[in-house]
């Protein structure tokens, strides 16, 4: 019986074993298994790129308003009444065409006046110069004529020119005057407004001179005017063109050219004013429309630097890209000029062929070894 029950004695002592190995490999297999899950995963290599000089031809959205080329409000020179009106509102007239007539009667007995005193004169001229004429001619025989008398009938007839003269210019400025009992355009256009009808008192002062009689707007020929802000001013450029659309045609978009800018900017609003001329033939577009205008912008600096615009760290200490300098990260402060899309213009001490990190982030500390990146290129 001893041999029997030592048998059974080993092999108790081997199953005890065998689970203990078990036992021991599977607790080393998760050691082993935990290490390697709490190993650091592997550094990431940035982006970088190489710094090249751009250009950025980018555009600015505007408001700006149509007004009329020539605009004039046409009122009354003289005080008078308006006896007839020959157009009215949205009448196109051509430049010399009679728009209206007026009367006033104290005019006309002023004219007669004038020219009864112009002829009154002339015969008194004319009676002056056959005297001193006639005097002349007999001062040739000695003796006959003093040289007083003579000298006397030469100042009176240069006297009577003189009067003459006056009574003429008398005569033309009653006559003018009187012309002005008719308006006629200026200029070929539209009539816009119309503040008389006939019979109505009109004059330089007074109740009839609050209001003009006719306002006339050239509609051929517009100009746009755009108020542009001071941090666009550098990048305009005489006969540019520009597009702009009007709210009246939506998807249509129409065509100027950069013609006068004012250069001064406006005191209050710290912008420049700019026109552009526009042509109307069709007279489609109409005095007063708001345009919403597209402005290009040429840049300005031929030394400019264009990089992606996540390539600029804006942090609490101010504006920088990270430059990558003998495997170290320099934080290079810079500023920004005009942005366009995902690009920036960036202005400091860069030097062409930089190496910049292309995603810009505060995790990349100044002076920070960077020993490899990965070098992309920019579009």
């Amino acid at each position: 019986m001893k041999p029997a029950s030592n048998m059974i004695t080993i092999f108790l002592s081997a199953i005890v074993l065998s689970g203990i190995l078990q036992s021991c490999g599977a607790s080393e297999a998760k050691d082993e298994h935990a290490h390697t899950a709490a190993a650091p995963p592997a550094a990431a290599v940035p982006e970088a790129f190489t710094l090249q000089k751009g250009e950025m031809n980018s555009s600015i959205q505007i408001p700006g308003e149509l007004i009329a080329f020539q605009r004039v409000d046409l009122y009354a020179k003289v005080s008078s009444f308006v006896r007839k009106l020959y157009v009215d509102v949205g009448s196109e007239v051509s430049a010399g065409q009679l728009l209206v007539t007026m009367e006033a009667p104290e005019l006309n007995a002023q004219l007669s006046g004038a020219e009864s005193r112009l002829k009154s004169q002339e015969a008194i001229y004319l009676s002056s110069k056959a005297t001193y004429n006639r005097l002349l001619e007999t001062s040739k025989t000695p003796g006959t004529v003093s040289q007083n008398d003579l000298d006397i009938a030469f100042a009176k007839q240069k006297s009577d020119l003189a009067q003459l003269e006056a009574a003429r210019a008398s005569y033309r400025e009653v006559g003018d005057t009187r012309n002005y009992l008719e308006i006629r355009a200026p200029f070929s256009g539209i009539i816009s407004k119309r503040n008389v009808s006939a019979g109505a008192y009109v004059g330089p002062a007074g109740k009839g001179s609050d209001l003009p009689i006719f306002t006339l707007q050239e509609q051929k020929k517009l100009r746009l005017v755009v108020s542009v802000p001071e941090a666009y001013t550098s990048y305009l450029r005489s006969n540019s063109e520009v597009k702009f659309t009007a709210k009246s045609f939506p998807g249509e978009t129409f065509k100027a050219s950069v013609s006068r800018l004012s250069g001064a900017l406006d005191e209050r609003l710290r912008s420049q004013s700019i026109e552009m001329d526009v042509a109307n033939n069709d007279k489609k577009l109409l005095p007063g429309m708001v345009a919403e205008v597209s402005i290009p912008l040429a840049s300005g600096h031929t030394n400019a630097f264009v990089v992606p615009s996540k390539a600029v760290l804006n942090s609490t200490r101010g504006v920088y890209v990270i430059k990558v300098v003998s495997d170290k990260a320099i934080w290079l402060p810079v500023k920004t000029g005009r942005k366009m899309e995902d690009k920036t213009e960036v202005f400091g001490e860069l030097q062409l062929n930089d190496i910049l990190i292309k995603t810009a982030n505060e995790e990349i500390r100044d002076s920070s070894v960077i020993k490899k990146v990965n070098l992309v290129e920019i579009k």
